[in-house]
């Protein structure tokens, strides 16, 4: 699934459409995508068979090999030790992540139940957008298969953009159905 959209053109457009808004004097100040995060946590799951599931469904919806993330610490409490596999991430860059915003967008978003755009609010002050889904299962790849395991997944959508107002300008500008404030 190519978008046709190049890393060069995406940004040289971008700096089109924001010059105006923004008084962008050079094409290097407006805003890019550097890159776009998927995650998940396992969290209690011991299960080999549930843990290898969602490494591989995670890897068939981002298209690249998931990355195991450890506990930075130890819990007694949820008997967590530090280094223990509590999550699985991939970070996507280039071509490929400009594929997954196009399917993200145009596909799985539409798929989800009672969507009606995301709220701004995910925007954070330095530019990055978190979107978190309740379910795999939007997305194409994971959505023929038995739907007893369910995971939810977190996608962060990480920006140059230096203001918060300047980041909503730029992702609608992308595509991302954002709601009017």
């Amino acid at each position: 699934m190519a978008t046709g959209i190049s890393t060069r053109s995406q940004n040289a457009a971008s700096y089109k459409a924001l010059k105006d808004a923004f008084g962008y004097t050079n094409a290097m100040q407006a805003p890019k995508l550097m890159k776009v995060v998927v995650s998940t946590g396992t969290g209690k799951i011991k299960d080999k068979k549930k843990v290898e599931l969602i490494q591989d469904r995670l890897a068939r919806i981002t298209g690249q090999k998931t990355a195991a993330r450890g506990a930075k610490k130890s819990i007694a409490s949820f008997k967590v030790r530090q280094g223990d596999v509590v999550g699985y991430q991939v970070t996507l860059r280039g071509a490929r992540m400009f594929d997954f915003l196009d399917k993200l967008v145009h596909i799985a978003l539409p798929r989800s139940r009672d969507f009606r755009g995301i709220s701004p609010k995910v925007i954070d002050a330095m530019g990055n957008m978190t979107i978190g889904l309740k379910e795999h299962t939007i997305f194409p790849e994971a959505s023929d298969e038995n739907l007893s395991d369910v995971f939810g997944l977190s996608i962060t959508l990480v920006s140059t953009a230096r203001t918060k107002k300047e980041a909503e300008a730029f992702y609608r500008h992308l595509g991302v159905p954002l709601q009017e404030a």
